[in-house]
């Protein structure tokens, strides 16, 4: 299994390549990707994404955790998470099932 992780710079790259802009126009279209993205999820809104997968928030309410280490109660605050659930596309492509 690769441990590569892949950058802005990568998916930058990546549409320079496919795409023909140029290395400035790649890099401001792949954060103006990521910005829109990411100011939807800031206010609350669902990003979904055809044949890759959605991103949602998600509010979690507080309750009472343990430390395992002392065994002692301990609050945890109410709080925001950001949950991925990949499509059925993305999952069978990585599980090697559809070699589009």
């Amino acid at each position: 299994m690769s441990s590569k992780t892949i950058t802005r710079a990568d998916l930058s790259e990546a549409v320079y390549q496919e795409v023909g802009l140029s290395r400035n126009e790649s890099a401001e279209l792949v954060e103006t990707v990521l910005d829109e993205i990411a100011e939807n999820l800031i206010t609350g809104d669902n990003v979904k994404i055809s044949s890759f997968g959605s991103f949602v928030v998600r509010d979690k309410g507080g309750r009472i955790g343990r430390n395992p280490k002392t065994g002692e109660e301990v609050p945890i605050e109410p709080r925001r998470v950001l949950v991925f659930r990949p499509s059925q596309v993305l999952k069978d492509r990585v599980s090697g099932l559809n070699k589009s």
